[in-house]
């Protein structure tokens, strides 16, 4: 068992930038490939980026692409997003998740074992 939990998130401006954490438990992350998704209301959850066990291979969604970076400290079981020139339309609940096969990319959700609470981010214009 893996329990995820996510911070950082807030209220910005656009324009402006957030770095969301991910701290995990139970298990070593350096066993999962990581993802982070979001979803705002009314919407499906979707995939914004994504990192193999080691750190040296990523992929994102083109909504984020040039201004998102996914990244990883195995020896801090952490994974962070850093958000820069954040738009409105970043607006949503952002949820870290970790999927067990840990060289994978994934961009869909049912791969993800296991998913934090999710926080908040809210990009005002």
């Amino acid at each position: 068992q893996v329990q995820l939990v996510e911070s950082g998130g807030g209220l910005v401006q656009a324009g402006g930038s957030l770095r969301l954490s991910c701290a995990a438990s139970g298990r070593s992350l350096r066993l999962y490939a990581m993802g982070w998704f979001r979803q705002a209301p009314g919407k499906e959850r979707e995939f914004v980026a994504a990192i193999n066990w080691s750190g040296d291979s990523t992929l994102y969604a083109d909504s984020v692409k040039g201004r998102f970076t996914i990244s990883r400290d195995n020896a801090r079981n952490t994974v962070t997003l850093q958000m820069n020139s954040l738009k409105p339309e970043d607006t949503a609940v952002y949820y870290c998740a970790a999927n067990p096969v840990s060289w994978a990319l994934v961009t869909t959700k049912d791969p993800y074992d296991y998913w934090g609470q999710g926080t908040q981010v809210t990009v005002s214009s």
